[in-house]
């Protein structure tokens, strides 16, 4: 019985480890078919889809004309001016669909990227942990705080030129950390992810800047008066295997969610 026991406790290890190495893909498989899905239904109902088939019938009849008439100049010229005109017609029958569904999408994919767009720290791997100052004379003043789990591999570099500082740093163990950087009496935090798991993400804590933090960091902003800018880890960035090829997860699924959207929309028998 023990036995058995433990070559099923072996082989549900060895599927969760498969699982885990494909997880990634599998992820972003579902997430495009299901946005792919998504897409096309709210671009039915939010479209004239009589008026796109009329629109999509007229460009079809002006494109054949040219093959057709190829040899008659002003017919050639004339549909060419027809074709440009429905090309218009047919984009501003679609945009306010797309612009329906792009603002949510944006969204999306910015928190998605949170968890599939870098990889975390592995136990035994150097990353840098880079801080800019708001200004040179701050940099001589700037050291980092480090938990008992991570620790500091090279001396500082300063960059003046740039206002920053970069220290190299490796971690001895798996967890989510707290690192420190203390500047001008004051100390700032920021998180670092050790993992062979996927985890949420924040490879930036900036001061201010509304809209870039939106998109690249998914930590609090760093105090208004801070002598700090920024704190950046230098996490890997993630790449997926598929088809042979090595993608970012945002190119693959877009790639994915539009083969996805088409099947559907032909299954569905929808206009796009």
């Amino acid at each position: 019985m023990r036995s058995v026991f433990t070559s099923c406790h072996r082989s549900f290890t060895l599927v969760l480890d498969l699982f885990g190495a494909y997880l990634p893909l599998t992820l972003v498989i579902v997430i495009s078919l299901v946005i792919g899905l998504l897409m096309v239904i709210v671009f039915r109902y939010t479209s004239d889809q009589k008026a796109i088939h009329v629109a999509k019938d007229h460009l079809k009849a002006h494109l054949l004309a040219v093959r057709l008439f190829q040899d008659q100049l002003p017919v050639v010229l004339s549909s060419y001016g027809r074709i440009l005109r429905g090309t218009g017609r047919y984009l501003r029958l679609a945009f306010m669909p797309l612009l329906i569904v792009i603002i949510p999408l944006t969204y999306f994919i910015v928190q998605v990227d949170r968890y599939l767009g870098s990889t975390p720290m592995q136990p035994g791997q150097a990353f840098l942990v880079k801080a800019r100052t708001g200004n040179a004379e701050t940099l001589n003043d700037a050291l980092l705080q480090l938990p008992p789990e991570l620790a500091a591999t090279a001396p500082a570099v300063h960059v003046p030129a740039d206002n920053e500082i970069v220290w190299r740093v490796v971690a001895e163990k798996d967890g989510n950390y707290d690192v420190g950087v203390g500047a001008g009496g004051q100390t700032f935090m920021k998180r670092v992810v050790v993992s062979s798991g996927l985890e949420r993400l924040s490879p930036v804590r900036l001061r201010g800047q509304f809209w870039e933090r939106i998109f690249v960091s998914a930590e609090p902003a760093l105090p208004a008066n801070s002598v700090i800018r920024a704190i950046e880890v230098g996490y890997p960035d993630r790449e997926i295997g598929f088809a042979w090829m090595q993608w970012n997860w945002i190119w693959l699924f877009f790639v994915l969610s539009l083969v996805a959207g088409f099947v559907f929309k032909s299954v569905l028998g929808i206009e796009i």
